[in-house]
């Protein structure tokens, strides 16, 4: 793999993805300290970078042959990136997706015209599917990280990030199974040797990591960042990361939830947990980029709205912008209201009330509330708990 191999894709692919945004983000500079860039390739398409090595491949197997038509694993971008452009290029695709892929990128990827298989409980359980299929059928597998012209064609994102700033110090990429940075790595050293590139991964699956170490991977759970929850690396996109990548940092869940949050209040825009892990890196090394000038890779936005919600409420709840709390209360007509009044008064809007009258160590005459409100800050919150007090009633923050 070498920069003309990327700079090849880039010819290929070109015409048919879209250039996207690399945009300074002045906020997040502020709260950094380094002076960041974002690439925003959730505004692809199919919301992914995946597209750009899923066409290069494709457009190789147009001219090399696809036999009776390509197959794909994949948790979802892949998946859309191949079906999207197989459509456009005329070739039958069929996709195998674990059983717990989010059900927007399976309707997408069905949207875009190809078969979908849902098998497996992860990948490595439907990549058995994948082989078992593709040999049955005649099928030519479009592997969604582990192929050079697909690395090559995920480079094209550092061509275009150091053609738009050529000052870049270092780009911050998330991992899955290397593609990415592989591709990425092999370009941007390519043009620049001496810039930084650091690699992410989610805590529950460094697989990279422990594959670059020598160890087994033995991680694995439930994961925002299904996008990387990837247990099994590429051989060639390891080989590439050993070579050109500096480093390679993990995140967890909590900080992952909260970068997500972060993409939509500052940079109004919507990021996937894999999308959103390069930001978690920028935020938790900060000292490590102060004054230099940095690229995000936002890699994606195909997130679940239900998902995203559920994001967004547990943000609030950290953030103490929406609370619930546990108060005793005499069984009396005007008890209520009165507890209302206090709330109103402290400028906490109640969303939800709910009794509890036989779950309770309380006196028969008495009552336990649960009050759901909202609140601006944790500092706000105190204050609510203060005027409580004053008002005689016994309150507790539950988590």
């Amino acid at each position: 793999m070498t920069l003309d191999d990327v700079r090849a894709a880039a010819a290929a692919v070109g015409p048919a993805i879209l250039r996207t945004p690399f945009l300074a983000s002045r906020v997040l500079s502020d709260i950094t300290g380094a002076k960041v860039f974002v690439k925003f390739e959730n505004l692809q398409y199919t919301a992914s970078f995946k597209e750009r090595g899923a066409l290069n491949k494709l457009l190789a197997l147009q001219h090399s042959g696809f036999g009776r038509g390509v197959i794909a694993l994949s948790a979802g971008n892949h998946a859309q990136g191949v079906a999207y452009h197989a459509r456009r290029l005329g070739i039958p695709a069929t996709i195998v997706m674990p059983r717990g892929t989010p059900m927007v990128k399976v309707r997408h990827t069905r949207a875009f015209g190809a078969h979908v298989i849902l098998e497996g409980e992860d990948l490595d359980a439907a990549k058995v599917v994948t082989d078992r299929v593709a040999e049955a059928e005649g099928l030519t597998l479009v592997h969604p990280y582990d192929d050079p012209l697909v690395i090559a064609g995920q480079g094209t994102i550092a061509l275009e990030m150091l053609e738009d700033v050529p000052t870049l110090d270092a780009i911050i990429v998330p991992i899955g199974g290397g593609g990415l940075i592989a591709g990425i790595a092999t370009a941007a050293k390519g043009l620049r040797p001496g810039i930084e590139i650091l690699g992410v991964e989610a805590a529950l699956y460094p697989a990279m990591i422990d594959t670059l170490a020598g160890r087994p991977v033995v991680k694995g759970g439930l994961t925002l960042a299904d996008g990387i929850a990837v247990k099994k690396v590429g051989k060639v996109t390891a080989a590439i990361t050993r070579a050109l990548v500096d480093d390679i940092v993990t995140v967890d869940e909590t900080a992952i939830e909260t970068a997500v949050i972060h993409y939509l209040e500052i940079e109004k825009t919507v990021a996937e947990g894999a999308g959103a892990v390069a930001l978690v890196a920028l935020e938790q090394h900060a000292a490590r980029f102060r004054g230099r000038t940095v690229g995000l890779v936002l890699s994606g936005g195909n997130i679940d709205s239900r998902l995203l919600a559920s994001v967004i409420m547990r943000g609030l709840v950290r953030d103490g912008r929406i609370v619930r709390l546990r108060i005793a209360l005499r069984d009396t007509p005007g008890a209520l209201g009165e507890l209302a009044t206090v709330f109103g008064r402290a400028d906490a809007n109640i969303i939800e009330v709910l009794h509890q009258r036989t779950f309770s160590n309380l006196s028969a005459k008495a009552t336990e509330v649960e009050v759901v409100a909202e609140s601006r800050d944790q500092e706000h919150v105190a204050s609510l708990l203060q005027a409580l007090a004053q008002a005689g009633f016994e309150a507790r923050r539950l988590s």
